[in-house]
């Protein structure tokens, strides 16, 4: 059922980070897009967790919204009935994913804690009826995905990736998830334009992480624009959204 009520919406997003996490320069326009077309077609459990989410201290680490629509449509355009998140946090983006599986449907989620999850995120996966389409691992991505490409059957078995994880090992992971993602699937990365700071000039001031982070994006983007095993498409929705088809 779409949930309704977009006075509601945005009062409870005053002064949430989760909301404003665009790289429009006009808020107003943002605003216009999440009341115009994603909160209407949002479901109940979905905006309860979204809402949920904007309560923690560091909602800003979660997927935008608009973000989160684009994900579940992009899953049914392929389709798809395995798919492996890469950073978890509240489970917002997570439970986007269980919602465009099918019934049986499974996604892979990867994080080193369940901390975040258990508390506001899991209590609504279960409400939604959810929970079954869920295997989380908790552990260091790395040594998990690595786990996971050892395990039989896992070669090519997912339709669908999202990262959302510690920056300087993306292009570890893509690795990893090329051999895990099957020819036609899609991977997708994210903050991969960092706030617009990717293309600021060298004199701009810029805090030293803002910087380091820009540096780590710009040569990862490079990377996968060089790669001639997938096709890219460099969104600038949220904090810039890296689409990978693999193509071979």
């Amino acid at each position: 059922m779409a949930a309704t009520g977009a006075g509601e919406d945005k009062k409870a997003a005053a002064g949430s980070s989760l909301h404003s996490k665009t790289l429009l320069k006009s808020e107003q326009l943002y605003q216009y897009i999440l009341e115009s077309t994603v909160f209407p077609r949002e479901s109940d459990c979905l905006r309860e967790l979204r809402i949920a989410t904007t309560t923690h201290p560091m909602a800003g680490m979660a997927a935008s919204p608009d973000q989160v629509q684009l994900f579940g449509l992009l899953i049914e355009m392929l389709g798809a009935k395995n798919a492996i998140e890469v950073g978890v946090f509240t489970g917002y983006s997570l439970l986007a994913t269980a919602l465009a599986l099918p019934d049986d449907g499974k996604v892979v989620a990867i994080d080193v804690s369940r901390e975040s999850y258990d508390k506001i995120g899991s209590p609504v996966v279960e409400k939604a009826g959810m929970a079954h389409k869920i295997d989380f691992r908790v552990g260091f991505a790395l040594p998990v995905l690595d786990q996971l490409v050892a395990e039989d059957g896992t070669s090519g078995k997912f339709d669908f990736a999202f990262v959302d994880a510690d920056k300087a090992n993306f292009h570890h992971y893509h690795e990893r998830l090329l051999r895990l993602v099957r020819v036609g699937g899609l991977i997708a990365y994210d903050n991969t334009l960092w706030g617009g700071s990717v293309a600021a000039p060298d004199d701009e001031t810029l805090l030293e992480r803002d910087r380091e982070l820009a540096q780590i994006a710009r040569e990862f983007n490079a990377a996968l624009s060089g790669d001639r095993r997938v096709q890219v498409c460099q969104l600038a929705i949220s904090d810039g959204i890296m689409l990978c088809r693999r193509v071979a």
